[in-house]
């Protein structure tokens, strides 16, 4: 063999040794992040789910952390591929990008249950209602609304828990946040109308985190006609508002419904689709503080120390009260009471989590996501991690002194430009509601290992049933 010819051999042998290499190098450089994504269609939805139906709702995010990366894993729900971001990283890098880098996407299964008459898409939509609510669930609307939700807290505790001596707390939550909901928003006070518009609400938050399949018998289904029932419903209130506003007869205060029928021709609406509007505004207020109200409950119940401290801060504010309703400057020193409130949210989160959609190829921990795929962030994934909070299964309300949790770990209410806009309305029915029923009862589980399973919100399976005493 020629010398001259060696350098060459030699030359191409490292070549082809090094093109594996390479080809491996590239790959991993631009490959999708790992994990699995099960059946075609179904995907993973069905673990999902079973992991909420288990009682176990943190299992599904916190196994495929462990198994494939605590940073990002890929997975199927509810017919779409989807990157579920991790930690605080991954949910500084969703709630920072909004409208840059990630969009906001909801499952197909809304656009069936809440139909738009709008020509806009509905993400326009969602925006610019958004853009709207600010002006009527912010802290100077709030101070308006305070007696009313004092007013009409004290009348349900009144009606509805008073002369029992046993309820069932979570039914009867759910029917107090619809009241001060339909009223503060709708202007509707009317008890027959209130219980026949109530039965459906239920049904339509179970078919909104449903697979997409529209069957008779399916979830999707029954919330579609559920839907249904209640637009049709809804649009006869909100038609005889319309005439009522436009001859001035109206005695309703201004509240989201006259502003959406005055200004829905600028925006090419119609009744129905104010009608469509206005219940999943309802929809959106309605579980996740009947959740948080509900697990409140259950906690004191279970923590005597935390009860009583509780009752010491409320009694003092009832002691200190100069009028017969609670202002907005009493609810600001319920501060332990909302500390309480908060462990609650971190430990039984009432919103699990949000899903995104990929503007554009993005890159995230080294892995690339594809433009359309849909991401995820949950609250799963940081509220029991023991590097944010340590001790984590322990309830410690002292959490939220002085400057609280670290950004981006504690995410109950999202983050970002869409952090939920009735977060400060939440705060203030939470409190309102703590206020008066624990300066009224004491109260005990009639159920000592009641299951709590998460369908779509969390939820005690008997409706968490409790004894009443009154306090002395």
């Amino acid at each position: 063999m020629d010398l001259i010819s060696l350098p060459i051999i030699f030359s191409l042998m490292a070549l082809l040794f090094s093109l594996p290499l390479m080809f491996f190098l590239n790959r991993n450089k631009s490959q999708h992040p790992p994990g699995k994504t099960g059946w075609p269609l179904i995907g993973e939805s069905l673990s999902f789910f079973k992991s909420g139906l288990s009682g176990v709702p943190d299992k599904f995010v916190q196994d495929r952390m462990q198994m494939f990366s605590p940073k990002i894993f890929k997975t199927s729900l509810l017919g779409e591929k989807v990157a579920v971001l991790c930690g605080p990283a991954g949910n500084k890098f969703l709630f920072s990008n909004e409208n840059k880098l990630v969009q906001a996407w909801y499952p197909t299964s809304v656009d069936k249950i809440f139909p738009s008459s709008v020509k806009e898409s509905g993400g326009e939509e969602a925006a610019r209602f958004r853009k709207m609510l600010p002006a009527f669930v912010n802290a100077e609307a709030l101070q308006r609304y305070a007696a009313t939700i004092d007013s009409i807290t004290k009348q349900h505790i009144k009606t509805h828990w008073e002369n029992n001596k046993e309820v069932i707390a979570a039914a009867l939550i759910k029917k107090y946040t619809f009241s001060v909901a339909c009223k503060l928003f709708l202007g509707i006070d009317d008890p027959d109308y209130l219980e026949r518009l109530s039965g459906p609400f239920a049904i339509m938050a179970i078919g909104i985190m449903s697979l997409p399949i529209n069957l008779p018998g399916t979830a999707l289904n029954k919330a579609i006609k559920a839907s249904e029932a209640v637009r049709k419903d809804l649009l006869e209130y909100i038609k005889k508002r319309k005439v009522d506003l436009m001859e001035n007869k109206s005695s309703v205060p201004q509240d989201i419904l006259s502003h959406m029928l005055l200004t829905m021709h600028e925006h090419g609406e119609d009744e129905k689709a104010v009608a469509v509007k206005s219940f999943a505004l309802i929809l959106g207020s309605l579980d996740t503080i009947s959740t948080t109200i509900t697990f409140v409950l259950k906690y004191l119940a279970e923590l005597p120390h935390i009860y009583n401290e509780v009752l010491r801060e409320q009694n003092s504010i009832l002691n200190s009260m100069t009028g017969e309703f609670l202002k907005w400057e009493d609810i600001q020193k319920m501060k332990y009471s909302w500390c309480v409130a908060s462990e609650v949210m971190r430990l039984t989160p009432p919103f699990q989590g949000a899903f995104r959609e990929a503007m554009a190829d993005l890159t995230y921990a080294g892995f690339s996501v594809p433009k359309g795929w849909k991401l995820y962030w949950s609250s799963y994934s940081t509220h029991r991690d023991a590097k944010y909070f340590p001790d984590p299964d322990k309830f410690d309300p002292s959490r939220f002194g002085g400057n609280g949790p670290a950004p981006y770990t504690y995410v109950p209410f999202g983050g970002g430009p869409r952090m939920c806009p009735g977060k400060e309305y939440g705060r203030v029915v939470i409190l309102i509601f703590m206020h008066n029923i624990i300066t009224k009862f004491k109260w005990e589980k009639i159920l000592p290992d009641e299951k709590v399973i998460v369908n779509p919100m969390p939820m005690p399976v008997k409706g968490f049933p409790i004894r009443l005493e009154k306090q002395c």
